[in-house]
């Protein structure tokens, strides 16, 4: 990413519960110019025989419990 532009930084995400790379990263370049020429230039590319995909970052999405939301499955709300 260096080559496109300054990185200002990487954030590789780890498993919670055991610690390993969870096989992305997050980096965040300086300028939206430099950002656009790097996603342009890698995404797609082979890197140690396997293909890159690199976007922009999107929001997180929130997601629910395990198990759902008793409010949120229409009829009554009842707990035992």
């Amino acid at each position: 990413f260096a080559e496109y532009g300054t990185v200002k930084r990487v954030q590789l995400p780890t498993d919670r519960e055991t610690g390993r790379l969870r096989g992305f990263a997050f980096v965040e370049m300086e300028t939206e110019a430099e950002e656009t020429a790097a996603i342009e230039a890698l995404d797609g590319a082979e890197w140690m025989g396997r293909d890159l995909k690199v976007n922009k970052a999107r929001p997180r999405e929130e997601r629910s419990s395990p198990g759902g939301n008793w409010e949120n499955r229409g009829g009554a709300s009842r707990r035992y």
